[in-house]
């Protein structure tokens, strides 16, 4: 048996095929979604415009609460680097002051006429600037990624929506929920 190799992903030319391979496309796209609801309790939706305007939809609760909870969270995101913006200008002019000093006295006491106290005290100035900096950064990766991981609290209904998600999947595998809403859609 021979194979076909890898499809190009390239416009499909003929209406009819075009139109054919959506239908086949959007199933198994729909069919993943199920499933990663399903198998990894996640909360998905789903949006897909036809070429010809028509809008499927899927989701394993409802969209307008999946999208009023995605709200919350780009919400809730762009607050939390509003709030870090005056924290981070606060050190920033911390450090700059910390380099100010550095610079200033670099420039009062040449270092190769210094003697051996005054660049200990240097060394200890830019090695107390670089632990500040480091630590600083660290916070702030670690702020950064917890900030992105925090879930938004879920409703109590979910264990509801999957037993309701399994019910409406009979054995031959076709999605009883989805639903086709006709009319114009953007031309995307």
């Amino acid at each position: 048996m021979a194979r076909r190799g890898r499809v190009q992903l390239r416009r499909i030319e003929d209406k009819a095929s075009r139109q054919v391979r959506f239908s086949k496309r959007r199933a198994g796209l729909f069919k993943k979604a199920f499933e990663l609801a399903l198998l990894c309790d996640a909360e998905v939706a789903l949006l897909v415009f036809s070429p010809a305007g028509k809008l499927y939809e899927y989701s394993s609760c409802s969209i307008e609460g999946t999208y009023d909870r995605y709200q919350q969270f780009a919400g809730a995101r762009r607050d939390v680097n509003e709030g870090s913006t005056s924290i981070n200008s606060d050190e920033n002019a911390s450090i700059q002051s910390k380099l100010r000093d550095i610079t200033a006295w670099s420039l009062q006491n040449n270092a190769d006429e210094s003697d051996a106290n005054q660049l200990d005290k240097l060394e200890k100035l830019l090695t107390n600037a670089l632990r500040d900096t480091k630590s600083k950064k660290q916070n702030k990766m670690v702020k950064g990624v917890g900030a992105e991981q925090t879930p938004v609290a879920l409703g109590g209904r979910r264990k509801e929506v999957h037993e309701q998600e399994a019910q409406a999947v009979p054995a031959s595998g076709v999605f009883t929920n989805l639903k086709v809403i006709a009319g114009p859609g953007p031309a995307w």
